[in-house]
C-alpha cells in the first residue's frame, strides 16, 4: 500500500510511476521514453516524510510525526518532457519547449568592433554626426547596466532603449552575470527562431522556457545543460546550475528593471525582421512610441537636448542597423521641426552614385517632394553605415545574382534565385524606408493623426507599385527563343475550344452578349481577326466602328499563320508576364530575332512538340495593321492586365476610356475583347464595357430575385460578409451589387459549357483548398472576391460621375473619394470571415496579395533594372 521511509537525515526520493513522454519529430534521436539509468529523481525533504504512498493522481507523503498528510502535485511529475543529443557522441539531455537546444547567444568573435571590454555589448558604436544614435548587440545583465552608466553620464534627456529582436532570449545566472542564451534547432545551431509574431509573443515564450529549465534543474540535480562553443564543440556540452527562477532572467527583467533607478529610461520591444522590410504593424507600434514619447514630440522643449536612441539585436547589424536609420529619420524630422541645428551637413556625407532601380525612380516621382525624401534616406543609410549598408548589400547581391553564368543547385536550390531573393529584400528594405520617411513628412508635424497603416491605405498605389518591383523581364534577350533557352507555344494549346466555334469562326471560345454589341475570344490568328471582322462588318450585323481591345500581359507572335507566346520548357503552362510600356517593342525585338535566325525551332501544337521553319512572322499589332486596311473602322488596342485577379484602377480607367472614345465616334459601335483562352480576363473587360453600355444607354429591367434553394445559396449569390461591408458604405449600395449581378449573369449566360461564373466561382475555388494547393487557391478565391468588389465600386462610380461625364478617372475618384470612405481599408482585411480567422492568413492584406503570384518560380532571364 506504501512505502515506509527512513527515519535518517537523507532526503527521501520519489520516483515518478509514469514514463517521460515525448513529443515531436523533429529530432532524430529522440526517444519515446527515457532508459531507466537517465531517469532523474525528485527530492522531497526527509524532514517532512514518513511514508509516501503511490498512486496514478500524484504520490502522498505523511509527515514524520503523523500529524500532516499532503500530496505532492508537482507539474514535473506529469509533464512529457522530450530528451535528444546534438550526435551520437554526445550526451543526451530535455530539449526545451520540446526540441530546441539551448546556445550561448553571442560568440565572442561576433564582437567585429571589439567593444564588449569598454562599453559591455558587441559591436556597440554612435551613428556619424552629431544625432544620440546607438546600436550594439546582445550584452549580458552587466554589459547591459554598463552600458546604461556610459548614456547616462551623458546629458541627454532621456534614454529610449528599443531591443529589436523577434526570438526569445533567456539569461543564465553564471558567476557574477547572468548570460544569455537562445534555444536553437538541431539542423542549424546557428540560426535563432524566426517568425514568430503571428504565433507567439517572444516573451510568453521566454516564460514557457524558463518555466521548462527550473523543471528540467528539479530533475537533473539543479543542472541544465547548455551549448556555448557549437563550432568546434570543445568541452561541450556545458552545464550551468538552477536553483530557482531567480538563477534566470528573462529580457523583460533585464531590461525593464532599470525603470526604477533611472527616471529618464525607457524601454520597448520592437521585433524587426531578419530580412526584408518590416509589416505596417512594425511600423505603428514605432509610431505608437514617438506618440507616447514626450521627448520626440513635436510640442517638447525645443532648448533641451534630444533623447538617446540605443537599439539592439544579436549582434548589432542588420536589424539593429534598420532601427538606427529609422531612428536617424525621426530625429531629422524633429531637428527640423525644432530648429536644431547639429544635424549631420551634407557635404560631409559621401555619396556613392550608383543607379536606382526602375521601381524606386517611378516611387518617387509619384510621392510629394520625392527626390527632397530619396536623399534624407540615403544621408541616414550613410550615417548608420559603419558595420552594414543596406543600399551596398542590395547592389552587391544584384551584381552576384547577374555574375552567375550557368545556374546550379546549392541543397536543392537555385543559387540564382537565391540572391534574387535576397536582391528582392534589400530592394523592398530601400523601398518602405523611402515610404516611411514619406509619411513622417506628411504626418510629423499633425502628430501622427493616421498610423502608418490607415495612411498606406489612403495610398494604396504603393502597393500595385510594390508588385511590379521585378523588371527583370525587360530585359531578357529576345534571343532566348533562337537559342532554344525558352520554347514556344501554340495558342491552341493553352486555349482548349470549350464553346466549339474554332470551326465556324476560326477561334476558340468566340461568343456575344446576350442584344449587346459585346464579344469576347480566345487568343485569334491571322485568319480568325479577318473571320471575325468580316462577321461583324455582313449584311446582318453592320458594325462600321469596332473596338478591339487584347488583354494578354506576355509576348505574343504569329509565325506561319499560328501564333504563338515564349514559355519554359519546365513551366509550359506558367505565363511570363511583361511590363506594359515595352510590350510591343519586346514583341518586334522576339519577331525579328526569329527570322534573323534561319532555324528550325521546337514548337508545343495542340497535341505534340514540332520542329518548325518560321519563315513568315507578325507582331499581334502587325496584323491589325494589317486588316485596318480592309476594314478601317477596327480599332485595337492592347490593355493588359492578369489573369484571375481585379484589373488595377488603371486598367478600369483605359478600357473606359477606349470605350467612351469608340462610342463618340459611333454609338452603335461594336467591342471586342480576347485574352489567351477567352475566359478569365476576357469575361472581366465584357462585364466592364455591358456596364458601361447601360449607364450609356439604359439598363435593363430588373426581374424578381431568383430563389435558389441550395446548400450556401447566399454565398452563391455573393452575399460574403465583407462584399456586404462594401455594399452597406455605398450610396444606393444594394442596387449598385444588383446591376453588377445582373451584368455578371447575363454575360455568363454565353459561356455555360465553361462551368465558370465570375460570382459563383468565388465560394466554389475557396471549397476546393486542400493541403496540397492551399496557398493558390485561397490566393485565387481571394482574387475572384476582390473582383467582384471591384466591379461594384466600379459601377458605383459610373454611378455617381456620371453628371460629369466620368471626367474624373477611376483611379482618382478610388483615391480621392473610396480611399477616404474606407475602401481600402476593407480591401486591406479581405476574407471570408465566416469561414476563418482573418488574422491566419497574410493574404488578406494588399501588400501581399498584390504581388505577382506564381505556381512556380521561374528562372531568371534578363537584369534587375
Amino acid at each position: 500500500m506504501g512505502t515506509t521511509a527512513s527515519a535518517g537525515s537523507q532526503p527521501v526520493l520519489v520516483t515518478p510511476t509514469h514514463q517521460v513522454g515525448h513529443q515531436g519529430n523533429s529530432v532524430a534521436e529522440d526517444r519515446s521514453s527515457m532508459s531507466s539509468g537517465s531517469l532523474q529523481m525528485l527530492a522531497i525533504p526527509s524532514s517532512k516524510a514518513k511514508s509516501i504512498i503511490t498512486n496514478k493522481v500524484a504520490p502522498v507523503v505523511i509527515t514524520y510525526n503523523c500529524k500532516e498528510e499532503f500530496q505532492i502535485h508537482d507539474s514535473v511529475l506529469s509533464a512529457n518532457l522530450v530528451v535528444g543529443k546534438i550526435s551520437d557522441t554526445m550526451p543526451e539531455h530535455y530539449l526545451v519547449l520540446g526540441e530546441f537546444f539551448m546556445v550561448q547567444d553571442v560568440n565572442c568573435k561576433a564582437d567585429v568592433l571589439n567593444t564588449t571590454g569598454n562599453y559591455g555589448a558587441p559591436n556597440f558604436r554612435k551613428a556619424k554626426g552629431t544625432h544620440p544614435l546607438f546600436g550594439m548587440g546582445q550584452p549580458s545583465l552587466n554589459g547591459f547596466k554598463q552600458v546604461l552608466q556610459k548614456l547616462e553620464s551623458e546629458p541627454y534627456e532621456d534614454v529610449i532603449f528599443f531591443c529589436v529582436r523577434e526570438e526569445p532570449v533567456v539569461f543564465l545566472h553564471l558567476g557574477k552575470d547572468f548570460i544569455p542564451y537562445t534555444p536553437r534547432r538541431k539542423d542549424n545551431l546557428h540560426e535563432n527562431l524566426h517568425h514568430l509574431k503571428k504565433t507567439v509573443r517572444a516573451d510568453q515564450l521566454e516564460l514557457s522556457i524558463r518555466k521548462e529549465l527550473c523543471d528540467f534543474a528539479k530533475l537533473s540535480e539543479n543542472i541544465v545543460t547548455v551549448y556555448n562553443d557549437i563550432e568546434n564543440f570543445k568541452d561541450e556540452p556545458q552545464h550551468v546550475r538552477i536553483v530557482s527562477e531567480e538563477d534566470i532572467h528573462i529580457t523583460e527583467e533585464v531590461y525593464k528593471r532599470p525603470l526604477f533607478s533611472l527616471p529618464s529610461y525607457r524601454y520597448y520591444r520592437l521585433p524587426l525582421p531578419m530580412e526584408g522590410a518590416p509589416m505596417e504593424e512594425d511600423f505603428d507600434a514605432f509610431v505608437n512610441i514617438l506618440r507616447e514619447s514626450p521627448s520626440l514630440s513635436v510640442l517638447r522643449d525645443g532648448s533641451r537636448h534630444p533623447p538617446a536612441l540605443l537599439f539592439s539585436c544579436q549582434v548589432g547589424v542588420g536589424r539593429t542597423n534598420l532601427g538606427l536609420i529609422l531612428g536617424a529619420l525621426v530625429l531629422h524630422h524633429l531637428q527640423e521641426l525644432m530648429k536644431w541645428t547639429f544635424f549631420l551637413r551634407e557635404e560631409d556625407v559621401q555619396f556613392k552614385h550608383q543607379p536606382d532601380f526602375q521601381v524606386i525612380q517611378v516611387l518617387i516621382t509619384r510621392l510629394p517632394k520625392g527626390q527632397q525624401v530619396l536623399d534624407e534616406v540615403d544621408r541616414a543609410i550613410d550615417m548608420c553605415s559603419e558595420m552594414y549598408n543596406i543600399k551596398d548589400s542590395m547592389y552587391e547581391n544584384k551584381c552576384k545574382m547577374e555574375g552567375i553564368g550557368e545556374d546550379y543547385q546549392i541543397q536543392g536550390s537555385s543559387t540564382k534565385d537565391y540572391f534574387r531573393q535576397r536582391t528582392l529584400q534589400s530592394l523592398e528594405r530601400y523601398f518602405f524606408l523611402i515610404v516611411f520617411n514619406a509619411y513622417l513628412h506628411d504626418q510629423y508635424p499633425q502628430m501622427f493623426a493616421q498610423s502608418f497603416s490607415q495612411w498606406m491605405c489612403t495610398n494604396a498605389w504603393i502597393y500595385r507599385l510594390l508588385g511590379c518591383m521585378d523588371c527583370s523581364e525587360l530585359l531578357a534577350p529576345a534571343s532566348l527563343i533562337s537559342d532554344g533557352t525558352r520554347i514556344l507555344v501554340a495558342s491552341g494549346f493553352l486555349a482548349p475550344d470549350m464553346l466549339g466555334t474554332a470551326k465556324e469562326m476560326r477561334v476558340a471560345n468566340f461568343r456575344r452578349v446576350l442584344k449587346m454589341p459585346v464579344y469576347g475570344m480566345a487568343q485569334p490568328s491571322s485568319e480568325a481577326v479577318s473571320m471575325v471582322l468580316s462577321y461583324l462588318t455582313d449584311e446582318r450585323r453592320k458594325y462600321s466602328t469596332m473596338l478591339w481591345v487584347n488583354l494578354q500581359e506576355e509576348l505574343l507572335v504569329e509565325g506561319n499563320g499560328q501564333v504563338f507566346c515564349p514559355r519554359e520548357p519546365a513551366c509550359l503552362e506558367q505565363p511570363i508576364p511583361v511590363c506594359v510600356q515595352k510590350l510591343q517593342q519586346l514583341e518586334s525585338a522576339v519577331k525579328e530575332d526569329i527570322l534573323k535566325c534561319e532555324k528550325w525551332l521546337e514548337v508545343i501544337m495542340e497535341q505534340e512538340k514540332q520542329m518548325r521553319m518560321l519563315k513568315c512572322c507578325h507582331t499581334v499589332s502587325e496584323l491589325f495593321a494589317e486588316q485596318k486596311v480592309l476594314h478601317p473602322g477596327v480599332t485595337y488596342q492592347r490593355i493588359p492586365f492578369s489573369d484571375c485577379c481585379a484589373p488595377s484602377e488603371e486598367v478600369f480607367d483605359q478600357l473606359l476610356e477606349a470605350i467612351k472614345g469608340s462610342l463618340a465616334k459611333d454609338p452603335s459601335s461594336a467591342f471586342i475583347f480576347n485574352c489567351s483562352d477567352g475566359k478569365d480576363r476576357t469575361t472581366s473587360a465584357m462585364v466592364i464595357a455591358t456596364l458601361t453600355l447601360w449607364h450609356f444607354n439604359g439598363f435593363p429591367e430588373c426581374g424578381d430575385e431568383e430563389i435558389v434553394s441550395i446548400p450556401d445559396a447566399k454565398y452563391s449569390k455573393g452575399e460574403f460578409e465583407v462584399l456586404m461591408q462594401v455594399v452597406r458604405l455605398l450610396p444606393d449600395g444594394h442596387r449598385m451589387k444588383k446591376e453588377v449581378d445582373m451584368a455578371l449573369d447575363i454575360v455568363s449566360e454565353t459561356m455555360t459549357p465553361m462551368h465558370y461564373h465570375l460570382r459563383e466561382i468565388i465560394v466554389c475555388s475557396y471549397k476546393e483548398v486542400s493541403c496540397v494547393l492551399e496557398c493558390l487557391l485561397r490566393l485565387r478565391s481571394l482574387q475572384y472576391l476582390e473582383r467582384y468588389i471591384y466591379f461594384i465600386l466600379f459601377n458605383s462610380y459610373l454611378n455617381l460621375e456620371k453628371k460629369d461625364s466620368w471626367r474624373r478617372p477611376f483611379s482618382l475618384w478610388m483615391h480621392q473619394v473610396a480611399a477616404r470612405a474606407g475602401i481600402y481599408a476593407i480591401l486591406n482585411q479581405l476574407g471570408f470571415a465566416e469561414f476563418e480567422a482573418l488574422e491566419d492568413s497574410p493574404l488578406t492584406s494588399l501588400r501581399c496579395r498584390w504581388r505577382q503570384h506564381t505556381v512556380h518560380s521561374l528562372p531568371i532571364r534578363g537584369e534587375f533594372i
